[in-house]
């Protein structure tokens, strides 16, 4: 069906009434799809015997019905195939626009497998320009493609490709490293032409390197394999690569031999080209498309002759014309080929830039698994330091041991920081901080902070001071987990300073709106200050005023970075004033939200100390699962000191039966151990015991895997190494029968 048909058809279905329109437009789209998918099989049947001007036309129509159905998954095969035949009859110019339009379609849906195939024809074209690196630039990204979306079957394809770029480089042993996996993956997965294809490349390489005999088994291997699923094209190419293995070691008789049945099976060994898409396409195909085009142009002038030929001045100025159309036609062909050149440059461009992306994204993905990684096994080991060190430091050490331990502590506790920061800016950089807004008193909030830094301030021998602008409302509506870390940051970094010498925080209304504010924090300290060739990088990663302010004062200079970065999130913004000698101020602005008429919030509260002992633990019983020795032993002490009775397993299996058999008020589950895993074991407990506290007790950090402790049935997370008193709230918590709401999940 011509276009012009199937339009008048979509046309007057259009003028059907609503109601039939109703009933009948799920049908029509049935039908359409089923059409659509009748004219790319009938597409391919076509190219596969070489009827490239019906696959081409077919295709056409089937583009046709996949953008009146919105069918962008189509639309972009549909392109890709278009592109195909267009390579195959020499319009490569043609051929690239369309593989650019498929790329553009496929990268909008995300259709990674089907952009994939595109950037492997592309790389087929490039190789066929003899631009090799471009070649090997879009094999590249086809192959990762594939490997994300884990299709490895397809990646034997863009691998054989590859090879056959290096051999045209003389890149031998790449090419051998390559036809290896290849040849590797053709046999997993029963790909018979291809295996007998990489066999052949292979005894290329080999013969390439001096090893004729072993280059002579590897195609006879290919030739066997390709005369068993009647491959002609590797048949072929096999003989004429036989040909040349055998003159090149002087065996004559039998490199004619294979020379003849070469000839025999093809007409002109001198023009087949088959290391591409272009393999087996028979010339008289080509010129059966070309002949087809040139009749319809044909057909469309004599029937413009027919209706012009009247008079002879008629025809005499109809020959003029199309005298002067053919010079328009042959200007607007040579601009438009200089417009595909330049498309294509853009588009060449613009995938570069596209592959540079997907990159630098595979490189912040590599590095927040080796961020995962790294931490894991630091925390691990670190959970054994600073557990030790408090069990000394509060089993009454000798005086000349105990400035030691404390110095140990010093450095756990540093290292720890260290960790967290540096997770913290990992997060945050990967656009992972997420708000989580809550009704709060922000009076009481910036109160509380300073409460909590006071007796840091007080070693310091400095003063703080508090000022709340008065008629500023208390109750607001934020994120106060991350003003409460901003504050935290900024005030001990002004005590840590500051010594002898006052800090003033400060909070004032910069404008209203109805219930929405502006409000600025000042942070002003009258201690070192900084000088201004410092003040422009204070705010980068590692940053800090000198070597020797580092020595002096310790940090990581982190902390001003991870401020900086929250307060983006917060949609404000931070600039400091600073003088040497005499003290800095920093300055932030953030919007919040005023919220009136409100019981009284429980970050209001003042929350009680949870005494432990105070609570009945005589028969209260913890499971510890935990397979390091060092870990098993610190965290028994811990919950021995505190008076609770515990019972120990290394794995998760023998984890599944102590629950199954006792009868426990809290399991502490470790994550990795021999065997099966604690999310595992967790998971088999909770489908038989769903009432049973279990707490992950675990290093593991990335919080976009804190979902999967979640769906495994954990009631909460204890990250290792943690400190005693957050244990013990935990602890509180489930023994007073206080709900548990986790903050992780």
């Amino acid at each position: 069906m011509s276009h012009i048909k199937y339009y008048i058809v979509v046309f007057l279905i259009c003028l059907c009434s609503p109601n039939f329109a109703q009933q009948e437009g799920a049908n029509d789209s049935d039908k359409l799809e089923l059409t659509l998918q009748n004219l790319i099989q009938r597409a391919k049947l076509e190219n596969d015997r070489g009827d490239y001007l019906n696959a081409k036309d077919d295709l056409e129509e089937a583009l046709s019905i996949a953008e009146l159905l919105d069918d962008k998954i189509n639309q972009g095969i549909i392109h890709t195939k278009i592109a195909r035949v267009q390579y195959l009859v020499g319009e490569t110019n043609r051929a690239n626009v369309s593989l650019n339009t498929a790329a553009s379609i496929q990268r909008g849906i995300n259709d990674y497998p089907n952009l994939a195939i595109t950037y492997n024809i592309k790389g087929v074209i490039h190789h066929t320009n003899q631009e090799y690196e471009d070649a090997l630039g879009y094999y590249k990204s086809a192959k990762n493609l594939f490997e994300q979306e884990e299709l490895e079957e397809y990646v034997s394809e863009v691998t054989l490709n590859q090879a056959k770029t290096y051999i045209a480089i003389k890149n031998f042993e790449t090419a051998k490293t390559i036809l290896e996996s290849t040849i590797v993956i053709t046999k997993k997965y029963e790909q018979n032409k291809r295996l007998s294809s990489a066999l052949i490349e292979m005894g290329k390489v080999s013969n390439a390197l001096g090893n004729s005999e072993l280059a002579l088994s590897q195609i006879n291997e290919g030739l066997s394999i390709a005369k068993q699923g009647n491959i002609i094209e590797n048949i072929n190419e096999a003989f004429l690569t036989l040909s040349e293995v055998y003159e090149k070691i002087g065996d004559y008789k039998n490199a004619l031999i294979n020379t003849n049945s070469h000839i025999k099976l093809s007409d002109s060994i001198l023009n087949v080209k088959r290391q591409n898409l272009a393999s087996g396409v028979a010339s008289i195909h080509v010129s059966k498309y070309k002949d087809e085009k040139n009749k319809q142009l044909q057909e469309q002038f004599d029937e413009v002759s027919k209706e012009s030929n009247f008079t002879r001045i008629t025809t005499t100025l109809s020959i003029a014309l199309i005298t002067i159309l053919s010079l328009l036609t042959l200007s607007l062909y040579k601009n438009n080929n200089i417009r595909l050149k330049t498309n294509n440059m853009l588009h060449k461009k613009n995938d570069e830039l596209i592959v540079a992306k997907e990159k630098a994204e595979l490189a912040s993905k590599t590095k927040a698994n080796f961020l995962s990684t790294v931490t894991h096994e630091l925390r691990t080991p670190l959970y054994a330091v600073t557990g030790l060190t408090n069990m000394l430091l509060e089993e009454d050490p000798k005086p000349h041991q105990l400035a030691h331990l404390k110095s140990l502590k010093f450095s756990g506790d540093y290292l720890l920081t260290f960790i967290n920061d540096i997770l913290q800016i990992n997060k945050i950089e990967a656009n992972k901080v997420e708000l989580d807004p809550e009704v709060f008193n922000l009076k009481n909030k910036i109160d509380n902070v300073i409460s909590a830094l006071a007796n840091s301030a007080k070693d310091n021998g400095t003063k703080l001071h508090y000022y709340y602008e008065k008629d500023l409302p208390e109750t607001f509506n934020g994120d106060q987990l991350k003003l409460s870390q901003i504050l935290i940051n900024l005030l001990g970094n002004a005590i840590k300073f500051t010594k002898d010498g006052d800090i003033w925080v400060r909070v004032h209304k910069i404008e209203a709106k109805n219930k929405n504010y502006r409000l600025r924090f000042e942070i002003e300290d009258n201690g070192i200050g900084i000088t201004k060739e410092k003040q422009d990088q204070l705010f980068d990663s590692f940053a800090q005023g000198s070597v020797q302010i580092n020595r002096k004062y310790g940090g990581t200079g982190l902390g001003l970075s991870i401020v900086k970065g929250l307060i983006k999130i917060l949609k404000g913004k931070i600039y400091l004033k600073s003088e040497l000698g005499k003290g800095t101020t920093f300055f932030f602005e953030i919007p919040l939200e005023e919220v009136k008429d409100v019981e009284k919030t429980k970050s209001e509260e003042r929350e009680k100390a949870n005494k432990v002992e105070e609570l009945d633990l005589e028969d209260v019983k913890i499971l510890i699962v935990e397979d390091n020795k060092i870990n098993q032993m610190i965290t028994r002490k811990i919950l021995t000191k505190m008076g609770l009775k515990c019972d120990l397993v290394d794995n998760g299996e023998a984890a599944v039966e102590k629950v199954r058999s006792n009868t426990y008020n809290i399991v502490l589950m470790d994550i990795h151990m021999p065997g099966i895993s604690g999310l595992e074991a967790t998971k088999i407990i909770r489908s038989f015991d769903k009432d049973t506290t279990i707490f992950a007790l675990t290093a593991v950090t990335l919080e976009d895997k804190m979902h999967e402790f979640g769906e495994a049935g954990f009631n909460d997370i204890i990250s290792k190494p943690f400190k005693q008193e957050d244990f013990e709230k935990k602890l509180y918590d489930v023994l007073s029968g206080k709900e548990i709401v986790s903050s992780f999940f």
